[in-house]
């Protein structure tokens, strides 16, 4: 078992699913998060207002992911599409996560219990 304090992260545009063997101070066994719903935003006024509420609800869901994220080590983020590369970009242009280890893949939608495994698996634990 690590002492390294790691975390691995399914997200698509609708929810984040979180694993992480950390608390606060302790190392343990990967365990899952509450997983994390996105705001989505419906009918708005213009294109631009739709705009600004869409960049807003995704830095309030990257900001819940990041609380979350406080002190790991090295994450590994998965999911469909682009958004963990969005959330990539997000973490390293954030000081506290600046110099964080961050590897991406690219999955389909998974169980909860499939995202523990994975992360499991990915990180030899």
């Amino acid at each position: 078992m690590t002492n390294k304090k790691l975390a691995g992260i399914w997200i698509d545009t609708e929810k984040a699913v979180i694993a992480k063997n950390h608390d606060a101070q302790n190392t343990s066994d990967f365990f899952l998060c509450k997983p994390i719903k996105a705001e989505i935003q419906h009918g708005n006024s213009s294109e631009n207002a739709g705009n600004n509420a869409e960049r807003t609800n995704r830095n309030r869901f990257f900001k819940e992911i990041e609380h979350l994220l406080t002190n790991t080590e090295e994450v590994f983020i998965t999911g469909p599409g682009t958004v963990q590369e969005e959330l990539k970009h997000y973490l390293l242009d954030t000081a506290q996560f600046r110099d964080l280890k961050i590897t991406l893949d690219v999955s389909q939608q998974m169980t909860d219990e499939k995202v523990l495994e994975d992360v499991r698996r990915h990180f030899n634990a």
